[in-house]
């Protein structure tokens, strides 16, 4: 996180959190190591409890777009995803598995309008088609774009807020 950066959790809004490979060094350029990340977020989505707007995983870095974790807080989360992968990655003692595999902060912005996470979103969508990735966003399978385009599932399940109305139910009750 860059000096002078304020996070500002318990806004009861979205996040836009980025986070990197260590020395921005493309860690997670093979299927298999995009699929592991998503993997260990969905997990991490339900034992924290909180919600996914979106998230594309690039070569070096990871975007994502979320609620406020019913358990823990951004920090939490963040922390429990990178030493999830980080631990699955170079756990089993591989030859090809990285010593290390994060930057040590994060990022996390705010978003404190639908006008915002729309701008992130796309963003996020994007970026997989500015770097050369791809033509399409809909060809880079490590993004909510297909959910959003065509409402297929992913390995991460899109604007899941059924934890959210059980809470809220459990309030009334």
């Amino acid at each position: 996180m860059p000096w002078g950066l304020r996070r500002y959790y318990d806004t009861g809004g979205l996040h836009f959190i980025t986070w990197s490979c260590y020395h921005r060094q493309p860690l997670l350029n093979t299927d298999h190591r995009r699929d592991l990340l998503l993997n260990v977020l969905e997990s991490m989505r339900l034992r924290y409890q909180f919600g996914v707007a979106g998230y594309v995983v690039m070569p070096e870095h990871v975007h994502l777009i979320v609620s406020e974790p019913l358990i823990g807080n951004q920090s939490t989360v963040v922390q429990a995803v990178k030493l999830g992968f980080a631990q699955r990655l170079i756990g089993g003692g591989r030859s090809d598995a990285p010593r290390h595999v994060w930057q040590r902060r994060f990022y996390d912005f705010n978003l404190w309008s639908q006008r915002k996470e729309v701008e992130k979103l796309r963003y996020m969508h994007r970026n997989p088609v500015v770097r050369g990735l791809v033509a399409q966003p809909e060809r880079w399978r490590w993004s909510s774009y297909r959910s959003y385009a065509y409402g297929e599932p992913g390995l991460v399940q899109i604007n899941d807020w059924t934890w959210w109305e059980q809470r809220i139910r459990s309030k009334v009750s």
